[in-house]
């Protein structure tokens, strides 16, 4: 059981899919391809179709606080234009439409994702600490907490913003050092159940075998990441999804499952689940959504 006892209520199905699937495959932003815009509703569908265990999403609130699923900064290349969605009121956003479908398709709202999603989908909740203090009470009234994962830097504004929410959380942080690590590690209002290893080569400190055995001790998971970011740094010592992808999946997907990952995030899920069936006998994931599906985009131009 990954995280402390008092908490084993609200771990109890993120604790279920480690001890029967790990490592879990997460998929960052969903799955955003073809038509279908990262960072939606659809994009979680896609994820999930393709076996996913966990689902990715960055959260974005507009100039009256409502909350969207987007990554801040990526204004230019979803809509052609040069905006900042947090700078806009939710009206305006709901307006916009992604430039690269000739579909309807427009900015979904993180409330929808609640609704449609609610029972035994994971979230890994990122770029969401900003806004804890509006966010937190949001989230409550959905009544979802064993199936959101929220993530942040260690930081002390984030860490007491948890430590003062009544409900908590699972929490896995980004983590850089040993000494962040302890940082959060044993607080008892912090539902921590893991962390996220970020080492740029093998010589960090972090890369060493035996810190995940240690951690694993300490009942913390371990979740590594293998997306390759656009800025070219690596992060995990470079066992990621462009090595697995065009070279041997062993030296990269491969490495992060010896190196002892309970989950993997990755923008891959199809070829990663394939991997981890030939190699642990997990099948894919096939989840039958409990919501009617939300109505196709409309064609438009």
């Amino acid at each position: 059981m990954f995280g402390q006892a008092r908490y084993q209520d609200i771990n109890s199905l993120v604790n279920t899919e480690l001890a029967q699937r790990a490592p879990l495959v997460a998929v960052h932003r969903g799955t955003g391809l073809g038509d279908v815009p990262e960072n939606t509703d659809r994009a979680v569908q896609a994820a999930l179709a393709q076996g996913a265990d966990m689902v990715e999403i960055d959260i974005v609130a507009s100039a009256d606080g409502e909350f969207f699923l987007f990554h801040d900064g990526c204004e230019r290349q979803a809509f052609d234009r040069d905006l900042d969605l947090r700078a806009l009121s939710a009206e305006e956003i709901r307006a916009l439409r992604y430039r690269w479908t000739g579909h309807d398709v427009p900015v979904t709202g993180l409330d929808t994702v609640l609704e449609r999603f609610r029972g035994d989908v994971l979230f890994n909740v990122d770029r969401s600490w900003w806004y804890w203090d509006d966010l937190l009470p949001f989230l409550d009234r959905y009544d979802v907490a064993p199936q959101l994962v929220l993530k942040s830097p260690v930081d002390e504004i984030w860490l007491e913003k948890l430590r003062r929410h009544p409900v908590k959380y699972p929490f896995i942080p980004m983590v850089r050092s040993l000494a962040d690590i302890e940082a959060v590690r044993g607080d008892p209002d912090i539902n921590l159940i893991g962390a996220e290893l970020l080492a740029g080569g093998h010589d960090d400190e972090l890369s060493a075998p035996e810190v995940v055995a240690r951690m694993h001790e300490a009942g913390l998971a371990c979740l590594l990441n293998a997306i390759n970011l656009t800025n070219g740094i690596p992060l995990f010592a470079g066992h990621d999804d462009n090595t697995s992808l065009f070279g041997d999946p062993a030296d990269g997907w491969g490495r992060l499952m010896e190196h002892g990952a309970d989950i993997i995030q990755t923008d891959w899920p199809g070829p990663l689940c394939q991997y981890r069936q030939e190699l642990r006998g997990i099948p894919p994931r096939r989840h039958r959504p409990r919501y009617e599906p939300a109505p196709g985009p409309r064609w438009v131009g």
